[in-house]
């Protein structure tokens, strides 16, 4: 089973993206390529996107894809690179770190979607997991402190952009590689191994309540951390009617965000409930973290975020700087956007 292989895909991915290896990707510029207007039934995609499926299903979309899909239950970046590198995934969902360390390890890859928050500052992500007995009250604080830290992943630039914030060097502080997988954060804060680690999503609440009451805390970063993506093999974009099925899914990716938002009573119980095995509580606390989807028709703002992402990490990481735009394939740019608009007439 794909997912069996890739078991061991986050420490793997880590742990290769922290060497300083310079092989980069070609980027093939697609913008002259013509998607076919029309997308033949018998084309089939493997699409890692396990939150997408329960969406569509959920919604009774599912079975109106006009082609023919093969789901992965894998997504996320380190994940997605491995089977992207097995050629067994056609497309996933993953933030914005994943594509960047893939163009510099050799791996082809574009940006068909793109998703945020219309609130950013009010909803993020993460927020900063502070250890018991720490000491750490603001991120000025953080010099001298061992931080949890995954080179390949969102978490990982989240760090880096921490530390920048709070003008402190990564020789001011002990970077600690830890895949941000499952529990592995959380558990190490509580257990002492660090003193800080950016928690997501339902983590956050499970450490608090955890550990809370001994001191456990998080503090807010205050940064930009919501960027999503569909994430495509450049190998698949370039195949017509690869690219054709991909630009369908695009459009149902991006109806399923909205279906999403304005559902949240049925997303909790089928997704977070059903699927994730979460309880009603927890689904109900993500929903209100996750606030409202943002779907832009114009990606320069999210470029130009992207560029300030790689400018960092090149320099923080010893890697060669590039242009961001090369990890768009701006074909797709308008497309989710405009299926939304038509949706809503």
């Amino acid at each position: 089973m794909l997912t069996a292989a890739l078991a061991a895909a986050p420490l793997l991915f880590a742990a290769g993206c922290a060497d300083s290896t310079q092989t980069t990707a070609s980027s093939k510029n697609l913008a002259g390529e013509k998607i076919p207007a029309k997308v033949d039934p018998g084309t089939q995609l493997t699409v890692g996107g396990p939150a997408l499926k329960v969406a569509l299903e959920l919604s009774g979309q599912i079975d109106k894809l006009p082609f023919k899909v093969k789901w992965a239950n894998i997504s996320g970046g380190p994940q997605c690179s491995e089977a992207f590198r097995a050629g067994a995934l056609d497309a996933c969902q993953a933030a914005e770190i994943p594509s960047i360390h893939a163009h510099w390890t050799g791996l082809d890859t574009k940006l068909i979607a793109a998703k945020y928050r219309k609130d950013p500052a009010k909803n993020p992500i993460y927020e900063l997991g502070v250890a018991r007995g720490s000491g750490i009250k603001s991120l000025k604080d953080l010099r001298g402190k061992k931080i949890a830290y995954s080179p390949g992943q969102a978490q990982g630039a989240l760090v880096l952009r921490i530390l920048q914030k709070a003008g402190l060097e990564q020789q001011d502080v002990e970077l600690v590689e830890l895949a941000s997988t499952g529990d592995v954060y959380p558990t190490a804060l509580g257990e002492g191994q660090v003193d800080a680690a950016p928690l997501g999503d339902v983590n956050i609440k499970r450490y608090l309540s955890k550990y809370g009451k001994d001191g456990g805390r998080t503090i807010p970063h205050g940064l930009r951390d919501d960027p999503e993506h569909l994430w495509a093999l450049t190998a698949s974009v370039d195949d017509p009617q690869k690219a054709a099925a991909l630009r369908e899914l695009v459009k149902f990716w991006g109806r399923a965000q909205v279906w999403i938002d304005q559902h949240p009573k049925e997303w909790i119980a089928g997704y977070y409930v059903k699927d994730q095995g979460l309880s009603e509580a927890d689904g109900e606390y993500l929903v209100k973290r996750n606030g409202h989807p943002d779907i832009p028709a114009d990606w320069d703002g999210a470029i130009k975020r992207q560029q300030a992402t790689v400018d960092l990490l090149a320099k923080e990481q010893d890697r060669k700087r590039f242009k961001a735009a090369a990890l768009f394939d701006r074909r797709y740019e308008k497309v989710a956007a405009e299926a939304i608009k038509e949706a809503a007439k």
